[in-house]
């Protein structure tokens, strides 16, 4: 080997030897063996919209419960008016419909009436709707879902935006996902998150190498959480400095005169 490769060979060994493992890798200290009880529900808030549907083993019996049937019998401009009755999406096959909660915390439920929601897991409203509807149907069945979870990723990620999601559980590592993970500047040990519950906002930082990560109250997320990736200080610093094709060749030009003086 030439001594000016050998030179740039060191030069690139002492550059990325600065760049720790352990401050890239994700979950560090992983026990061999380990379980999850983790069973998290996101609480609903006002401007969440909610899909509900019941159900019973005498379908008529439900079709009152449901907004298809309640349309049906009040006319489609009634139902499409109500305050928090709205149509998610007019161009799915399903054309799916939600009840939107409203700036009280509540929603027009067909024959019962208005509900308090907010502040409440899917699983309690569940048994809120049961206690309701047992004076009208027998053992009905009740699924919810949310619609509209949405949270917000920016930073030093590869695709930052406002990420959608069809699941009512979702974890920091899905938005993460969905942004197409961090770049290779992104500061995974301080990521900073944003909480906004009923007009109370809290800020939150995570350190995403350790394992212990996922049981803090941050490793699933609510709806309209902000996650922001900050720079690395490399990033930051190298914003400072010329282009990279223009930093190789001047290591190049360094190396190669380095190589002329000891051997002259």
């Amino acid at each position: 080997m030439k001594k000016s490769q050998l030179l740039l060979l060191i030069f690139i060994m002492i550059f990325t030897s600065c760049m720790s493992k352990k401050n890239f890798l994700y979950l560090q200290g992983l026990p061999e063996l380990s379980t999850s009880s983790a069973n998290y529900e996101p609480i609903i808030q006002n401007d969440d919209r909610l899909s509900i549907r019941v159900n019973t083993l005498e379908p008529e019996a439900s079709i009152p419960f449901n907004l298809e049937g309640f349309k049906s019998n009040s006319g489609n401009s009634n139902a499409t008016n109500s305050g928090n009755v709205a149509n998610t999406n007019s161009n799915n096959s399903s054309n799916a419909i939600g009840y939107l909660v409203d700036e009280k915390g509540t929603i027009d439920f067909p024959v019962i009436g208005t509900i308090n929601v907010a502040g409440f897991t899917i699983g309690q409203i569940k048994t809120i709707l049961k206690e309701k509807l047992a004076v009208y149907l027998k053992d009905p069945i009740i699924n919810i879902q949310l619609l509209n979870f949405k949270v917000t990723v920016l930073g030093d990620v590869s695709s930052p935006g406002i990420k959608i999601f069809s699941s009512n559980r979702v974890t920091l590592f899905d938005a993460i996902g969905a942004s197409s993970d961090l770049t290779i500047f992104g500061k995974r040990k301080n990521i900073l998150l944003v909480r906004d519950f009923q007009g109370v906002k809290t800020f939150n930082r995570i350190d995403i190498t350790k394992a212990d990560f996922v049981n803090s109250p941050f490793y699933y997320l609510d709806q309209n959480d902000i996650v922001y990736v900050e720079s690395r200080k490399a990033k930051v610093d190298a914003t400072a400095l010329p282009n990279l094709s223009l930093i190789v060749s001047l290591v190049s030009f360094i190396s190669t005169m380095i190589f002329l003086v000891i051997n002259k």
